[in-house]
C-alpha cells in the first residue's frame, strides 16, 4: 500500500523515538477535571465559510482522457525509451561493475564466495534484461509493450550507482576485470545464449509443465529456474478465465459488457490503469471513459476506517474485532466503515485484510487482520465485507496471498533485487490462507488486492496459478483484480497471469509517472502481445463491479457533489492542487468539503467503536474475582479515602495521537498499529482520562505517573490499588520505529513495560496493594516475567481498541460490560513454542529470500496441540464476570457422506468480445495537448512503435485449454461444498448471578488412517496403498456469541458443511471428505477447554 502522503517512500530506519520520559505525576480527586494538554485531539480543519471564492475546479481531477483543448488534460508523456535504455544500460554497467567484484587492498578475496549481492543468476537476469532493450519484449520493465521475457524474477530495484575510484587502485581493479574477469563474462554470455538457442528451461526459456516457464513470452511468472527450485514452483494455469460467468452478478455484466462495448481501446487502458501517485485526490485513482459516462473511481485505505480523510472514525483494528467473536460486530463495524467511505465519495475501501492470517507471530501486519485461524478470518472477513457492500461500496480482500512478514516483501525496502518468496504446498495453500479469501468471495466481493511478494517464486500479481487457475476458475470470483501498490512487477505478464487493475498507476518506481501499463498496455494490445479480449475482461471486470455494487445510481447532490471523492489525500485545506504528484504549475480547486462522515448524536458511530473495543477486551487473568472494580472503591473503606495510582506511558496522550506520520512510532497509549492500514485519529480517548473521571472522587483519589521510566517506590506504596498499563507496537515495512522494522523482533512488552509491570507489582502497597496489568498490543506477548506475582490481581488484554480507548476499558473494568473477549491467537510462554518455521525471516543471503512455510496446516494452536506443548493461554480462551456451563451435546447427520462434492455445475456463459485489434492510429494522442509531467496516459506518440515491435510468441502452454477445476463452479468454490451435513446443538446455561456474553467454539477432529488414493475415470479409487493424509489434533469451523441472562439456558445450534469436513487432495485436485473412521465433534469456550464431545 502506499508508503505515505510523501511523494516518496522512506527507507526502514530509526526515524521517531518520542518516549515521554517525564515522570508525569497527575492527582485527580475531581473525575471531572480536565487535563492540559487534552488528550482528545481533533485535527479536522473548519468547514469552509460561505464566502468563500475558491474557483471550483473537481470536475475536471483527472476524470476524462485528454481531448483537444488545453485547460483539459495534458496530453500522453513521452515515450519511455530513453529513460527505460538508461535503466537496462546501468543494470548492465553493475553486472560488469568491477567495484563489486574486483577485490580491493582491503578485501579478503575469500568474502567473495559469500557475498550475496554477486548471483550468476542476477547477472544473467541484466544480461537478459540488455538483450531486452536491444530487442524490446516489455518486459517487466515495460519498454516496448511486448512479453515480458521473465515475469519470475527481475531485478526491480534501482541499480546502484556506478562509481569510479583514483590512482593505482582504481587500475588494480580495472587490472583484474582486464584479466579475469572480462574472461569470465564471455563465458557467461555465450552460455546463456547457448542455453536460449537450445530452448533451455527457466528464466532463459520457454518453461515448462512445472512452471519455470520465463520464456521471452514470459506470461507465465511461474517460478525460476530449476538449480534454484526448492519444494517446487508455481505452475502455469492460462488463458485468464472471463467474468460474467455466476447468476448472482449476470445483470452487471450484461449491463457492463454493453458500456465497455462502446469503449475505445484508449478507454479500456484508461479504467484499468492508475492515474499515477498523487494525481488525484485518492491514493488510488483510475481514468475514466468519458464517451460513454464512465467515472475515475476512488480507491483509499483502508481496514480500520479512512487514511488521509477528516471528519472519520478510527474504529478499533481487526485484531480487536476478531477478539470480539461476534459475528453481529463484525457486520456492524463494515456497515460504518462502508457507510463512511459512501459519504467521502470513495468508490473501492481497500480492506478488509486476511492476509496476514497470523502464522507468524510477531509479522507486522497481523494486527489488521482478525486471528490466526482460517475459518475465525474467513467469518470476519466475510461479515465485514457485507456490511461495506451492503452501503454500495466496494470491498477489497487483500493481501491474496502469503503476505505474512514485512521483512524483504518489497525489494526497494530492503535495498535487494527481488522481494522474498513465500513457498507453500498445495494442501496448505488451500486449507489455510486461500481459505478466507474463498470466503471473501463467497460473501460477493468485488475486489481482491494481489501481494507484495512471491509464492512459489513467482510474484504474486503475476502467478497465474493463483490468479487465473485459483482466485477465478477454482473460487470462481466476478471481481477485478488490483495489485497492491507497485507490486506490479511486469507488463504483460501480469494482464496474461489475471491481474485486471493497476495502481497506482506507476510501475516500478514511487511517483516516477512511468507504467507498466498505460500507453505500455495500449501497445501490447495493438501488437497482440496481450489479446484484446483479455483487456475487454479486464475493463468488464471493474465496470461490472461498479454496476453490482450500484454505484451508477449514486446520487448526485451533496455530499457526493459530482459523485467523486469530497476529500483530498494531500492536504486538510479547503483548497489545494488537483494533482498533487506533479510538478507542473497546476490548477488548484476546492479539495476538501468536510463532510461529516463519522456522523453525530444518534447517527455517531462513537458508540459502536466503544462497543467494539470493550467487547474485544479479554480478561486473562482475574485471581479471586478481584474484577470488576467498584467505582467507590472496596466497601467498608469509609474512614479513609481509596488510593489508585496509574502507570505507564500506555495510560496517557504522550505528545498526541497524531504526532508521528501514519502512527509510526510508540509513544502515548497505543491505538492501533502503524502503516497504511492506519488512520490519523479524530480524537483519542486515553486510559488516564476515562478512569481518572470514573472513579468516584469523593471516596478515590486517583494519582497517575505516566511514563515507563523509573517510578519512585514511594509513588506506589501509598496505593490501595495500582493500574499498570504496557504494550507492543508494530506495523508495515516501510517504516520502522526503535528496532522493529514492520515485524516486531520478538514477542516481549515494549518500552521496558514487562520489567515496570513487575515492579509496581513489587511496590503496590508496600508489597500489599493489587495490580491490574492492562496490555495494548498488536498481537501475542509474552507475559511470563509478571503473570505469576501474587500481587498482579488481574491481566486485562485490551487488543488495539482506536478512538473510544479509555471509555471502552473502563466499561469493562467497572463491569458495565461483561468481559466477553476470547483471544484470536495463542499466547504462548516463549517464541520457540510456536515450533521452528513461525519465525520471521530476518537475515537471507539468498538473491530472493526464501521463506518455506513448511509447517504447513500447523499454525498457531494447531502446532501447540501437535506437539503437546503447554500454552500461557490458549486459542479463543478468555475469562467472564459470570460462570458457564456448556452441555446436552447433539450431533446429527443430515446427509450420506460422500468422498467427493457434486460435479461442477453448468455456469452461465460469459460475456464474448469483439476481438478486432484497432489501427494504431486511433491510439495516438491528440496534437497540441499540454502535458502534465507524471500524469499516466493510454496514448502512444507514434504508429512505428507498433510497427518496429513485433509481437513474441506466448508462452509455453498458454494456448493450451487448462482444465476446470472441479472445486470451482460457483462463488468460493462448487456450491456442493457449502451444503450442510451434519447440524450440532449444545445447550449453554448462565449459572452466575449476573449477564454475560460467551462464545461457544466448535471443533473437529478428522477420522484416523486417512488414505488419499488416485480416482480412476470413473471416480473409484485405483488400487494400491495411496498417500497418508495427516490432520491436525482438531481445527475450528464454527463459533457463535450469545448473551444469556443469570440462570437462562439458550441452546445454540451451529452447522458443518461439507468443506468443513474434508481436506484438500493435491492428487485429486478436489475437496475430499473421508468416507470411512468417525469424525469427533467437540464443543467449548476455547481451543483446549472442550467439555463436550461427540462422533459421527
Amino acid at each position: 500500500m502506499p508508503p505515505s502522503s510523501a511523494s516518496l517512500p522512506k527507507q526502514p530506519t530509526s526515524n521517531i523515538n518520542n518516549n515521554n520520559n517525564n515522570n508525569n505525576h497527575t492527582t485527580s480527586s475531581n473525575h471531572t477535571q480536565s487535563l492540559a494538554p487534552d488528550d482528545i485531539t481533533n485535527w479536522a480543519p473548519k468547514p469552509p465559510s460561505a464566502s468563500s471564492s475558491a474557483t471550483s475546479f473537481h470536475s475536471a481531477i483527472s476524470r476524462s482522457i485528454p481531448i483537444p483543448n488545453p485547460l483539459s488534460q495534458p496530453p500522453p508523456a513521452t515515450p519511455l525509451v530513453d529513460s527505460e535504455k538508461h535503466r537496462i544500460l546501468a543494470a548492465a554497467e553493475e553486472v560488469f561493475n568491477t567495484d563489486n567484484l574486483a577485490f580491493s587492498d582491503e578485501e579478503d578475496e575469500d568474502d567473495y564466495d559469500h557475498n550475496p549481492d554477486i548471483d550468476t543468476d542476477s547477472d544473467s537476469e541484466a544480461i537478459h534484461e540488455i538483450s531486452a532493450f536491444l530487442h524490446p519484449m516489455n518486459s517487466s520493465s515495460a519498454s516496448e509493450g511486448k512479453h515480458d521475457a521473465s515475469d519470475n524474477i527481475t531485478n526491480t530495484a534501482a541499480p546502484p550507482a556506478v562509481t569510479q575510484g583514483g590512482g593505482k587502485k582504481w587500475w588494480a581493479k580495472r587490472r583484474i576485470w582486464l584479466l579475469v574477469i572480462v574472461p569470465l563474462a564471455i563465458v557467461v554470455v555465450v552460455l546463456v545464449v547457448v542455453l536460449a538457442v537450445l530452448g533451455a528451461q527457466g528464466r532463459l526459456g520457454n518453461g515448462d509443465k512445472e512452471g519455470a516457464e520465463g520464456g521471452k513470452g514470459g506470461g507465465g511468472g511461474e517460478g525460476y529456474a530449476a538449480e534454484k527450485t526448492r519444494d517446487g514452483l508455481s505452475k502455469p494455469w492460462y488463458p485468464s478465465p472471463r467474468g460474467g460467468t455466476v447468476q448472482s452478478w449476470a445483470a452487471s455484466y450484461d449491463k457492463a459488457q454493453t458500456l465497455v462495448s462502446k469503449m475505445s481501446l484508449l478507454e479500456k487502458v484508461n479504467v484499468t490503469t492508475g492515474v499515477g501517485w498523487q494525481m488525484g485526490l485518492c491514493v488510488g485513482n483510475t481514468g475514466p471513459a468519458t464517451s460513454v459516462g464512465f467515472p475515475s473511481l476512488c480507491l483509499q485505505d483502508g481496514p480500520l476506517g479512512l487514511r488521509y480523510a477528516d471528519n472519520i472514525s478510527a474504529f478499533p483494528a481487526g485484531v480487536t474485532i476478531g477478539a470480539t467473536w461476534s459475528q453481529d460486530l463484525m457486520y456492524r463495524r463494515g456497515f460504518a466503515l462502508g457507510k463512511e467511505a459512501r459519504l467521502k465519495g470513495v468508490n473501492v475501501i481497500l480492506g478488509p485484510a486476511m492476509g496476514p492470517i497470523g502464522v507468524l507471530p510477531a509479522g507486522g501486519r497481523n494486527w489488521e487482520g482478525f486471528g490466526s485461524d482460517p475459518v475465525l478470518q474467513g467469518i470476519a472477513s466475510a461479515e465485514t465485507i457485507r456490511g461495506i457492500q451492503d452501503n454500495g461500496v466496494i470491498a477489497t480482500a487483500k493481501h491474496y496471498v502469503l503476505n505474512e512478514q514485512e521483512h524483504y516483501r518489497q525489494a526497494s525496502e530492503w535495498g535487494i533485487p527481488n522481494a522474498m518468496s513465500s513457498n507453500i504446498d498445495d494442501r496448505s495453500l488451500r486449507e489455510v490462507y486461500v481459505w478466507p479469501f474463498a470466503e471473501s468471495v463467497r460473501a460477493g466481493v468485488a475486489s481482491i488486492m494481489c501481494a507484495y511478494q512471491m509464492v512459489n517464486n513467482s510474484y504474486s500479481c503475476q502467478n497465474s496459478l493463483l490468479l487465473n487457475g485459483i482466485l477465478k476458475d477454482e473460487l470462481g470470483f466476478q471481481g477485478f483484480v488490483q495489485s497492491d501498490w507497485l507490486a506490479q512487477r511486469s507488463g504483460v505478464a501480469s494482464a496474461l497471469a489475471g491481474m485486471d487493475v493497476s495502481m497506482p498507476g506507476d510501475g516500478l518506481s514511487w511517483a516516477d509517472g512511468i507504467s507498466l501499463w498505460g500507453n505500455n498496455l495500449t501497445k501490447a494490445v495493438l501488437n497482440t502481445s496481450i489479446p484484446i479480449d483479455r483487456l475487454d475482461d479486464m475493463a468488464t471486470r471493474l465496470v461490472a463491479s461498479w454496476y453490482q455494487l450500484k454505484q451508477d445510481s449514486w446520487p448526485k447532490p451533496p455530499p457526493e457533489g459530482d459523485g467523486g471523492p469530497n476529500f483530498s489525500s494531500w492536504t486538510h485545506n479547503e483548497t489545494g492542487r488537483l494533482h498533487q504528484g506533479s510538478p507542473d504549475d497546476d490548477a488548484e480547486g476546492v479539495v476538501n468539503k468536510f463532510i461529516n462522515a463519522k456522523g453525530e448524536g444518534n447517527d455517531s458511530h462513537a458508540p459502536l467503536a466503544r462497543e467494539i473495543a470493550a467487547e474485544g477486551t479479554i480478561l486473562l487473568k482475574n485471581e479471586g474475582g478481584f474484577l470488576p472494580l467498584s467505582r467507590d472503591g472496596p466497601p467498608g473503606n469509609a474512614d479513609k479515602k481509596y488510593r489508585v495510582g496509574i502507570y505507564g506511558e500506555d495510560a496517557g496522550a504522550g505528545k498526541g495521537p497524531n504526532v508521528c506520520e501514519n502512527r509510526g512510532c510508540n509513544q502515548g497509549t497505543l491505538g492501533m498499529g502503524w502503516g497504511s492500514g492506519a488512520v490519523d485519529f479524530p480524537y483519542l480517548i486515553t486510559p488516564w482520562k476515562a478512569l481518572s473521571r470514573a472513579f468516584n472522587n469523593e471516596s478515590v483519589v486517583v494519582s497517575g505517573y505516566l511514563t515507563n521510566s523509573e517510578v519512585s517506590p514511594e509513588d506506589m506504596r501509598d496505593k490501595d490499588l495500582c493500574l499498570v498499563f504496557a504494550n507492543a507496537i508494530s506495523g508495515e515495512g516501510f517504516q520502522a520505529w526503535e528496532d522493529i522494522h514492520g515485524d516486531r523482533p520478538n514477542l516481549f512488552l515494549q518500552k521496558k513495560s514487562d520489567k515496570l509491570v513487575s515492579q509496581v507489582a513489587a511496590e503496590c502497597g508496600g508489597g500489599n496493594g493489587s495490580t491490574v496489568a492492562v496490555i495494548h498490543s498488536v498481537g501475542p506477548v509474552i507475559v511470563e516475567p509478571f503473570i505469576g506475582h501474587p500481587g498482579v490481581k488481574a491481566v486485562l488484554l485490551a487488543n488495539l481498541p482506536g478512538e473510544e480507548s479509555g471509555n471502552a476499558l473502563a466499561d469493562v473494568l467497572f463491569g458495565d460490560v461483561d468481559a466477553s473477549g476470547r483471544l484470536p491467537y495463542t499466547m504462548g510462554k516463549r517464541l520457540a513454542a510456536y515450533g521452528p518455521e513461525a519465525g520471521i525471516l530476518y537475515e537471507s543471503k539468498e538473491p530472493i529470500p526464501q521463506k518455506d512455510f513448511s509447517h504447513g496446516l500447523y499454525i498457531d494452536y494447531r502446532y501447540f496441540d501437535a506437539h503437546n506443548i503447554t500454552p500461557r493461554y490458549e486459542f479463543g480462551y478468555g475469562l467472564s464476570y459470570t460462570n458457564f456451563t456448556l452441555s446436552n451435546l447433539v450431533v446429527t447427520p443430515i446427509k450420506q457422506k460422500s468422498a467427493l462434492p457434486s460435479p461442477r455445475p453448468q455456469q452461465r456463459a460469459p460475456p464474448s468480445y469483439n476481438s478486432t485489434v484497432p489501427d494504431p492510429e486511433s491510439a495516438l494522442f491528440p496534437h497540441g495537448f499540454r502535458k502534465l509531467t507524471k500524469y499516466i496516459y493510454p496514448y502512444i506518440t507514434s504508429v512505428d512503435e507498433i510497427k518496429n515491435d513485433p509481437p513474441y510468441d506466448y508462452p509455453r502452454g498458454y494456448n493450451e485449454t487448462q482444465p476446470l477445476s472441479p472445486a470451482g463452479g460457483g462463488e468460493g468454490g462448487n456450491p456442493s461444498l457449502f451444503e450442510p451435513f451434519v447440524t450440532v446443538r449444545a445447550t449453554l446455561t448462565n449459572t452466575g448471578a449476573r449477564v454475560g456474553k460467551d462464545v461457544v467454539q466448535l471443533y473437529v477432529s478428522f477420522p484416523d488412517n486417512v488414505i488419499d488414493k488416485p480416482l480412476r475415470g470413473d471416480g473409484t479409487p485405483v488400487d494400491g496403498n495411496g498417500e497418508p493424509v495427516e490432520f491436525p489434533v482438531r481445527v475450528l469451523r464454527g463459533f457463535k456469541k450469545v448473551e444469556v441472562q443469570p440462570g437462562q439456558a439458550v441452546d445454540v445450534n451451529l452447522s458443518l458443511t461439507r468443506k468443513d469436513l474434508s481436506y484438500w487432495s493435491a492428487v485429486k485436485g478436489n475437496w475430499v471428505m473421508p468416507v470411512e473412521g468417525r469424525f469427533r465433534v467437540w464443543v467449548g469456550r476455547s481451543s483446549r477447554e472442550l467439555p463436550l464431545v461427540g462422533e459421527f
